[in-house]
Order: C-alpha cells, then sequence, then structure tokens
C-alpha cells in the first residue's frame, strides 16, 4: 500500500560514474530558514513572497520567546505555543545530487508536520516527538534553486506540560545513489559474550531503486574504540528492482573491550555496499559488547555486576532555552547528573533527540527510552487514529532509530496509562499492540509501562511486558506479590518539591503543607500527597534488593507543571490564574542547571567515595535572632559536629537502622537559635574527619561576579557557554539574598541565547538582555556566531561593581 506517513514514490534512475564518486552526502539544514507563525495562505507554493518574514535556525521552538500570558495555564508553561507556523527554506542542488535518492530525515516538529516541496505535498508525519523521512526525490530538481515548505500544526496536541512549537531538532538532506544502505538501516546485535571473543550480528537492508535488479556485495568492517580494524566480513545478495532486502553475517570480536557505565567502549561498524566491485555506499552505525539482564531477586545486572538504578527523569525542554534542541545544552544536563553519581535517565515520557543517546552511549549512562505519556492527544493520537498503524510506523522508528544504542537497557511504550491499567477503551490490546512491535523490532531487550494505579495490578497488564515499572510509594507490592518472577523498577520515585535558596519557619509537619508563598523550602521535605522525599526511597531500596533502582522526578526543573502552584491551587486559596506558577519545583537542580540542596543529599548517598559535605540553609537571618533556625548537614561521612561561632553544638551521627528515614541519610540540629556570624561543619566516616564546611553570615553585597562554564567554543552557530551571574559582598561570598536587576552587554561574535533564575513565579522572558537574581544567583546563556573570534560580555546593576569577562569562539 502507498502511505504518505512514510515515504514518497521511489525514483527510479541512472547514474554517472562522476556522481558515484560522493556515494553520500548528508547536510544539516541548520540555518537561512524563513519562519511565520500564524496561518499563511498558499505559504507551501513556489512562488510565495516570505522576504517579510523571520529569519530563523533550525532547531527553533516558536513559543520561547514569550511573551509569558500571565494568567495561562501554569501547566504548559504560560507560553504561546498553541498555534500554528511555517517554515520555508530554498535548497540549492549541484549536479552532484543528479540521479540520487533523496531524503529528508526529521527528528521532531511540533506537531502534526506536513512537508511541501516546490509547491507539491511530499508527506506528513504525526507525533510531534518522533524522528520521520521521507524520500523526496520526485519533487527535487538538481541544477536549480528548490523551495523546501514545512506546516506545523500545535492546536490539536495535548501536553501536560510546555511542549513548544516549530521545528525543534534538526532536519537533515542524505543524498545516496540508488543502491543504498536504508534509513536506520543495520541491526546491531551481540548474541553471544564470552569473556574472551564475542559475535556480532549486522542485519543490513538495501534498497535498490535503480532500473534493474542488482546483486549486491555488503562489507562490514568493525573498528574498536581506538578506530583499529578488528573484524571484517562480506556477505552477498539479490535485490529485484524498487524494493528493499535485509542482509545478515556474524563477525567475531576477539577479546572484546565491554560497554559498561565505568568504561562506556564504543565500536563502528563501517558498512561499504559494491554493485559489479563498484562502491555505491558507505554507511556508518556504532554499538557496544554488554550484558544486561533483569533477575527477579536482585534486580537489574551489567556484564554480570549488580548495578543500582540511579536514575533521573529528564524531560524534553532545556530550561531558558526551550525545546528547541541543542547538545551542548544537554551534554551540560548529564554531565550535572552524572558529577552527583546519576547512572541512568528515563526520557520522561517522549521519544528523546537522537543525540541524547549518543551522549549517553558515549559518558556511560543507561537509558530507560520511553515513547508515549498517554495514548491520546498526548502522543498526537486523534479519534480518527487507527491505532495500530500508529503504534506499527511511530514504534518502528522509534526502535529501528534507536536499537544499536549500548546505552538503552529497556523500552518503555507508555507512562500512566490509566485506560491501560484499567482496560478500558481495549486497554490492555492496544498495550499489546505497541509491546508486540517493540519486540518485532529489537527482540534483545526487555519492555515495560510505567505504571501508577496499585488496585489495577489485579488486570494482569504486567503479564504483557516484561519488568515491573512502578511511580512512587511502594505501589509496586501488589503487582510483585502477583508476580514474583519480575524485578522492579521505580520509574518516578520522590517529586520531592523545592525553590532553590529559598527557606521556610517553621519546618512542615508533613510533606504536603505548602504556604501562600508560591515558593517551597529547600529543607526537602516537601512532597505532594502521592509522593515521597528522597530519604524515603533509599530506604526502601536498602530493604528490597529485587527492586533495580530508581529515576528520581525530575533530575531538572521543566517548564510547565507547577505542582502544587498551578491554576487550581491558586484558585482554591482565594489567588487568580495570574499567581500560578510556571515552571516545576520537582527538579534536583533548578531550570537553569543550579544545584538545589538537595543535590547535595542524593551525592551524599549516590557517591559515597566523593567527599560530601554540605550546609544548609543560608546563615543570612536578620530579625530572626535568636529564634530557632535548623541547620541539617548532608555528607557522605556517617557522622558530623556542627560549631556556631566556635561553640560546638553536638556531634550527630547517622542510624542506619532508624524506622524514621531522614535519620538515615541526614543530620539534623533543630533546635539551633539564629545568632550571625559563622557555622562550620566537621564530618567523620568511620571515626576519621574527612574534611568541614564553613557557612558565615555575608555582608552587603558590593560587586557583580560572572563565571563561565566555558571560555572557549566553536565558533559554529550553536556552540554555548553557560555564565553564571552572582552578587558577592567583598570577601568574595555570595550574598544569598540578592535580588538585584543585572543588565547584560554583549560585544563581538556571540549572542543572548537565553537568561534565567530559577524562579518558578518569574514571567520576564528568557530571551532579554537583562535578568534578576535570584536567592543570589541568576544564569546567562551565550551562543557562538559562525565566525571565530572574541566576546566581550559586560554585567551591571545599580550600586555593584560591575563583571567583565571573555569569551572566545575558535
Amino acid at each position: 500500500m502507498r502511505f504518505k506517513f512514510f515515504t514518497a514514490v521511489l525514483l527510479i534512475a541512472t547514474i554517472s560514474v562522476a556522481t558515484r564518486a560522493q556515494q553520500r552526502i548528508e547536510t544539516v539544514l541548520q540555518s537561512e530558514w524563513k519562519f511565520h507563525k500564524g496561518e499563511a495562505v498558499d505559504a507551501y507554493k513556489i512562488n510565495f513572497d516570505d522576504s517579510n518574514w523571520e529569519t530563523v535556525s533550525v532547531p527553533h521552538d516558536w513559543a520561547i520567546a514569550g511573551p509569558f500570558i500571565k494568567d495561562g495555564n501554569g501547566s504548559t508553561g504560560k507560553l504561546p505555543w498553541k498555534d500554528e507556523g511555517w517554515y520555508r527554506k530554498k535548497l540549492n542542488l549541484t549536479e552532484n545530487y543528479s540521479g540520487k535518492q533523496i531524503y529528508l530525515v526529521c527528528d521532531g516538529i511540533m506537531a502534526f508536520p506536513k512537508i511541501y516541496v516546490n509547491g507539491k505535498f511530499a508527506g506528513q508525519w504525526d507525533y510531534g516527538y518522533n524522528s520521520f523521512y521521507l524520500n523526496i526525490t520526485d519533487f527535487l530538481k538538481t541544477g536549480s534553486e528548490n523551495i523546501l515548505a514545512i506546516h506545523a500544526d500545535t492546536r490539536n496536541h495535548d501536553s501536560r506540560w510546555y511542549p513548544g512549537g516549530g521545528i525543534f531538532r534538526k532536519i537533515t538532506l542524505v543524498a545516496v545513489n540508488p543502491v543504498h544502505v536504508d534509513t536506520w538501516g543495520t541491526q546491531i546485535t551481540t548474541p553471544v559474550i564470552k569473556p574472551n571473543y564475542a559475535d556480532v550480528r549486522i542485519g543490513t537492508i538495501i534498497r535498490n531503486a535503480s532500473a534493474a535488479g542488482s546483486e549486491v556485495t555488503v562489507k562490514h568492517s568493525i573498528m574498536n574504540p581506538e578506530k583499529e580494524l578488528v573484524a571484517e566480513k562480506s556477505v552477498k545478495g539479490n535485490i529485484a528492482s524498487g524494493s528493499a532486502q535485509r542482509l545478515e553475517t556474524t563477525l567475531t570480536l576477539s577479546e572484546p573491550q565491554r560497554w559498561d557505565v565505568a568504561h562506556p567502549n564504543i565500536y563502528t561498524v563501517i558498512t561499504r555496499v559494491y554493485r559489479n566491485n563498484e562502491l555505491m555506499d558507505t554507511y556508518k552505525s556504532t554499538f557496544g559488547v554488554r550484558e544486561m539482564r533483569f533477575t527477579a531477586d536482585n534486580g537489574f545486572y551489567l556484564n554480570n555486576c549488580r548495578i543500582q538504578l540511579k536514575g533521573v527523569n529528564l524531560h524534553s525542554d532545556l530550561g531558558p532555552l526551550g525545546m528547541a534542541f541543542n547538545k551542548g545544552a544537554m551534554e551540560r544536563q548529564l554531565q550535572i547528573m552524572q558529577s552527583m553519581g546519576c547512572n541512568a535517565i528515563r526520557t520522561s515520557h517522549n521519544v528523546p533527540a537522537p543525540e541524547l543517546l549518543e551522549l549517553c552511549d558515549s559518558m556511560g549512562l543507561l537509558v530507560y527510552n520511553e515513547a508515549f505519556d498517554k495514548y491520546d492527544r498526548k502522543a498526537d493520537i486523534t479519534d480518527t487514529t487507527d491505532f495500530d498503524a500508529f503504534a506499527k510506523r511511530n514504534i518502528g522508528n522509534f526502535v529501528k532509530r534507536d536499537r544499536n544504542h549500548p546505552s538503552i537497557f529497556i523500552w518503555s511504550v507508555g507512562n500512566e496509562m490509566h485506560d491501560v491499567q484499567t482496560n478500558s477503551n481495549n486497554g490492555l490490546w492496544r498495550l499489546h499492540t505497541m509491546v508486540n512491535y517493540v519486540h518485532k523490532y529489537d527482540p534483545t531487550r526487555p519492555v515495560t509501562m510505567a505504571c501508577d494505579m496499585t488496585g489495577q495490578a489485579a488486570n494482569r497488564h504486567f503479564d504483557l511486558y516484561d519488568v515491573h515499572s512502578w511511580n512512587y510509594q511502594r505501589r509496586y507490592e501488589l503487582a510483585r506479590q502477583l508476580e514474583p518472577e519480575k524485578a522492579v523498577i521505580v520509574s518516578e520515585s520522590a517529586s520531592t518539591l523545592s525553590t532553590r535558596g529559598f527557606y521556610e519557619f517553621p519546618l512542615p509537619k508533613k510533606p504536603d503543607d505548602f504556604t501562600n508563598s508560591l515558593q517551597i523550602s529547600s529543607y526537602d521535605l516537601n512532597a505532594p500527597y502521592w509522593a515521597e522525599i528522597p530519604d524515603d526511597d533509599f530506604k526502601w531500596q536498602q530493604e528490597e534488593p529485587y527492586v533495580a533502582g530508581e529515576f528520581v522526578w525530575t533530575g531538572f526543573d521543566y517548564i510547565g507543571e507547577p505542582t502544587p502552584y498551578d491554576n487550581r491551587w491558586v484558585k482554591e486559596h482565594g489567588m487568580t490564574d495570574e499567581n500560578a506558577s510556571r515552571s516545576s519545583y520537582f527538579g534536583i537542580v533548578d531550570l537553569c542547571g543550579i544545584p538545589k540542596d538537595r543535590y547535595y543529599l542524593y551525592k551524599s548517598y549516590w557517591k559515597p567515595d566523593e567527599t560530601t559535605i554540605h550546609i544548609l540553609p543560608h546563615w543570612n537571618w536578620e530579625g530572626r535572632e535568636g529564634e530557632i533556625t535548623p541547620v541539617f548537614v548532608y555528607t557522605n561521612g556517617d557522622c558530623a559536629e556542627l560549631f556556631l561561632n566556635g561553640k560546638s553544638l553536638g556531634k550527630k551521627c547517622k542510624n542506619p537502622r532508624a524506622g524514621k528515614s531522614v535519620d538515615r541519610f541526614r543530620l539534623m540540629w533543630d533546635k539551633v537559635k539564629y545568632e550571625p556570624g559563622e557555622l562550620k561543619a566537621v564530618a567523620y566516616l568511620h571515626g576519621k574527619k574527612i574534611g568541614e564546611q564553613i557557612l558565615t553570615t555575608t555582608s552587603d553585597p558590593v560587586k557583580l561576579r560572572i563565571s563561565p562554564d566555558r571560555k572557549v567554543i566553536k565558533a559554529d552557530g550553536s556552540n554555548l557557554s553557560f555564565i553564571l551571574l552572582e552578587a558577592v559582598d567583598k570577601e568574595g561570598n555570595v550574598y544569598p539574598l540578592a535580588d538585584n536587576k543585572i543588565s547584560i552587554s554583549i560585544k563581538g561574535e556571540g549572542k543572548i541565547a537565553g537568561v534565567g533564575n530559577g524562579n518558578p513565579q518569574s514571567f520576564k522572558g528568557f530571551q532579554s538582555a537583562s535578568v534578576n537574581l535570584f536567592y543570589g544567583k541568576a544564569m546567562l546563556i551565550v551562543q557562538s556566531g559562525v565566525d571565530p573570534g572574541k566576546i566581550i560580555i559586560e554585567a551591571t546593576s545599580d550600586g555593584l561593581k560591575k563583571a567583565v569577562t571573555t569569551l572566545e569562539t575558535k
């Protein structure tokens, strides 16, 4: 059946030897796009006048620049994402493209994209988060100008958080000879792994768009992590005109270097396709050699070593950058999580950018790869959707694109799907359909779904998938009792809530005690009624070894879903929609990547071999002299002694057998009476001092401090430097209450990509030349231009000495 969702008609063509010399041409279509938000009649036509449209680079998020809709829906970030938009780009194809098959590979367009080439409809897709591709050969003209037009429409998309709008991931134009490796055309598995060798099975789909059948030779060369040739083998096949065929062969690696979290060794397969001894295509794939398995009673094993999953959930947005994907920003997020001891990522709850998986492969992070949130308009499934066909094409693309990544240890077909758990609306049939397609395209990994309705485990939906996966509060208990032969993953844990730098007194009596402050205390004791604090999850996993580990909700704050301060809460408490927040409080770090106190609690437990000593709260409490101001210490030590102005306030030790979870993992002095001066914590492990931290009452701020995370960036138009802005006193200590407005000036080969301060109540735009400090800190994100040179950044604020720094672009 001809199906426009997937591929256009193949072009039968003959090509010259000259054009074959360049077998594969891949061009990322990044710059010089014309963009218009809103309706634009006839925008798909060749001669449409787009001269007054905005010029943008892709990836692009049409809503992140705002402005915020103050009385809008906080759950989706109060940003103008729901609309339609048009993108147009000129494609000048040289004669090198003559006779080629030309594909457009799109990594994510929000939402319901329709593609037009030279005024003609070329194809469409129906799930904004997923990658797809079209063969657009028929519609193009080589040696002349072509017009690519893309329409995106989010008006029928539904979301529980900020989804952005437009072409938010990269688009690649791929030109290949008529005989070529299909898109995502290799499948690499390691069916046999022994201490001194591993079998590598490579299945390759070869497509023949030429006028006649072809005998082809496919040669696979495996390069080790040091880029040395270690194995090579060929396979032959006959492929009819206008068809595709899978050719499979097995190679053996001697003394393979395993992929694991400590040594993420990556092998490369170079696939060369020959016809009549002439090289037609060269295609590269990467993979890793590793064994992974779940056991019923002891959780997860990687290379026969039990690994406790210390994971976080990450949404797709990049804070002030919005949904426009940037590999450097994503790498920074992963580095911050890894520095805390995190070893796993859940792609909550949608198909991620392919670069995320590349980063996890290279960094040694395990991936729980998830496709959908719900089987409804949140997945762009409407009342008219043919569910089986939708599942086949979307799971097909999802799995075929990602299945060679060694970091992926499990697939998830959805999150908290109540119709599936209750078996309403054909829920179990839908689940079975999704799971079967995952197994069809990858029989080597387990499949799961994330559940949240404890009692509905009686419907035995877990019979259809391989591993129990549950969110919060030991809700897995009934499923585990009914099917004890399956391990358990806590796919969402904690959901602890806090605002970086903000503290309230007295401490909450129960986790869901929230005040009208519209901020949440960073004592890390608050959570919604349906969730818990980190210490509870640590304790439960200590007591139940069959639990493979946890994925904390969430690693980073994200735009939208501002529990508890959403529109409903503020109305119930006599406020208006304008009081609802626009971003979450769940993150271990804030929206800009600045660690909250909770970061150090996780690090103290997840990374016990690295010294951690962290005191909270800050010690600037003018007006609270003599009042009780509790002090907590997060440390990998087992004991600590606290001093206030040189006087010992006693030594506290963790109690590993305590029934109350907080007594196992944090040290707390509940009766400290505030007096300005110096707090000092001295930490001990097994009776030996491991270090100390000092916290002082600072004086008023006198100057700004500006701290780039990198001073040299690439001159590629997309490289970023994240620059921390702080107000400090004369001793260089951060003034923890500073809220000064900072004005930013940039000269040279760069521009402001975004600003932010981690305040969920801020409605100042993310793309601005000024930002207010929030509890002493804010973030400036600078993006390189395309020319090498210098970027001079100056930060000024009334009453404070300015700060200047220089970046270099290369």
